[in-house]
């Protein structure tokens, strides 16, 4: 048996190069949770500013995420064509040019169409970064280098909701000031290889194995690894072009991982977490909760968020995906339903405020440790080589089709329904979601790219065919 020395300890899988990537993919996924969550607060500045009604409003919310879902097909294309890091770099050019382009917009109309602009970045990451970290990283710490991401999106959440809570920043610079940070991901990326697994898939093998050189640390064994990946490359090039890219996906045994990984894209969304972070400040002030209290819960949800992404971080390749996943979600879904309660039984006072705010809090303390993580995570390891950019791409635009859907109709479904039975629709959105985990999710965690496709291929992709290593 070949001695794999990351397996020693999760530290010596790590070097300078590797940090790097999980510095970019933190930036990408701050950007995600800022320009996403910036908008909430910067609307009341916008709406003033321009005299805009709610439709208008509705438009430049949702701006951004139709330019997400354009951005996550458009550049699953752009991946498997021009490679990973190349289109990582125009990624952060357009996230650059779009964010400069909302802080300058003249106009309402302008400023909604900046937003998609914004909104092809967005998608873009998160299709592209998840998967080129993954691509790049040793499998045992894998997970928590591709959570980064996961991780700084609830600092960008967290960042936003306190701007907007302080009403002191203009919007336009609030918006603006993301260029800066999507400047240092550009430097960053300047500095990081290409994928050592697309280089093979392209047959730039001596490539590859100087990638791995560079990515893994001194004395590391990169033979059996690169070996792994050009074999499972071989078999891909004597099925043919049928096997690859879109047309791929059409395969029988493909279908299981996307069927996982859509599932999950759906239900990260279907949870209820949009329309906490998006309109818990909304739900609260209609029901006759202070605005100031209602942006302070805002701050507080956002930073829960945040702690549970560092403890999931921390425990995910130790616990499991699917463990964890399995444990977290009940404690989601008992919060919603509590929360439903109060409204629907009238117990929604300023009496009732500490106990409305403690499910809200332990909603998010169990839905950000448990179901958020696999959003970005699973996509980023099930798929097969050949179809990885296509099915992160084909997961990424599913994720966002769903969150865009949410956010065109939930204040609706509120006016039709009530917030009360709303909060229980999304309750037992989470108990369809454990169900679907447990019935459908393999346990990834401590198995290798190559070894997840493998069991893919040969019709071993349930829970029970997996077994932790």
């Amino acid at each position: 048996m070949t001695h794999d020395p990351d397996r020693a300890s999760p530290i010596k899988g790590l070097n300078g190069r590797m940090l790097m990537a999980a510095v970019v993919s933190a930036i990408s996924g701050l950007l995600y949770g800022y320009d996403t969550g910036i908008i909430s607060g910067a609307l009341l500045q916008i709406a003033k500013e321009f005299h805009i009604g709610d439709t208008m409003k509705e438009a430049i919310a949702a701006g951004i995420l139709l330019g997400a879902v354009i951005g996550s097909l458009a550049c699953s294309l752009l991946c498997e064509r021009f490679g990973r890091h190349r289109t990582i770099l125009l990624v952060c050019v357009v996230f650059i040019a779009g964010s400069l382009t909302c802080s300058f917009a003249p106009s309402a109309v302008t400023l909604a169409l900046a937003r998609v602009l914004l909104g092809f970045a967005v998608g873009g990451a998160t299709q592209t970064v998840p998967m080129y970290v993954a691509e790049l990283a040793p499998r045992t710490i894998r997970g928590r280098l591709v959570l980064c991401f996961q991780l700084a999106i609830g600092v960008g959440i967290v960042i936003a909701t306190i701007v907007g809570a302080s009403e002191a920043v203009s919007w336009r610079a609030a918006i603006g000031a993301a260029a800066v940070p999507a400047l240092v991901m550009l430097l960053g990326q300047l500095r990081l290889p290409e994928s050592p697994r697309w280089l093979v898939e392209r047959g730039r093998v001596d490539e590859a194995e100087r990638v791995l050189e560079d990515v893994r640390p001194d004395g590391y064994d990169i033979a059996p690894e690169l070996e792994e990946i050009v074999e499972l490359a071989g078999h891909q090039e004597r099925t043919g072009r049928r096997d690859r890219g879109w047309s791929g996906l059409r395969q029988p045994w493909v279908r299981p991982a996307l069927v996982v990984g859509c599932g999950i894209a759906v239900f990260t969304q279907l949870s209820g977490i949009e329309m906490i972070i998006y309109y818990a400040p909304t739900i609260l002030t209609d029901n006759g909760f202070p605005t100031a209290d209602a942006l302070r819960i805002s701050v507080a949800l956002g930073v829960t968020y945040l702690v549970m992404m560092v403890v999931g971080l921390w425990i995910v390749d130790k616990v499991g995906r699917r463990r964890l996943t399995l444990v977290m979600v009940p404690g989601a879904a008992l919060s919603l339903f509590a929360l439903g309660a109060f409204f629907v039984t009238g117990h929604s006072t300023r009496a009732d405020v500490p106990g409305i705010v403690a499910c809200l809090i332990a909603f998010m303390f169990f839905n950000a440790g448990g179901l958020q993580l696999m959003g970005w995570l699973t996509g980023s390891e099930i798929y097969p080589l050949a179809m990885r950019a296509a099915a992160t791409s084909v997961q990424s635009a599913t994720l966002w089709s769903t969150n865009l859907l949410i956010t065109l109709t939930l204040l609706t479904m509120i006016s039709a329904f009530g917030v009360g039975q709303v909060f229980w629709i999304y309750g037992l959105f989470n108990v369809a979601a454990w169900l679907f985990v447990w019935r459908r999710m393999p346990e990834l965690t401590g198995h290798s790219l190559e070894d997840i496709e493998r069991h893919l291929k040969n019709g071993k992709f349930h829970p029970g065919d997996f077994a932790r290593t």
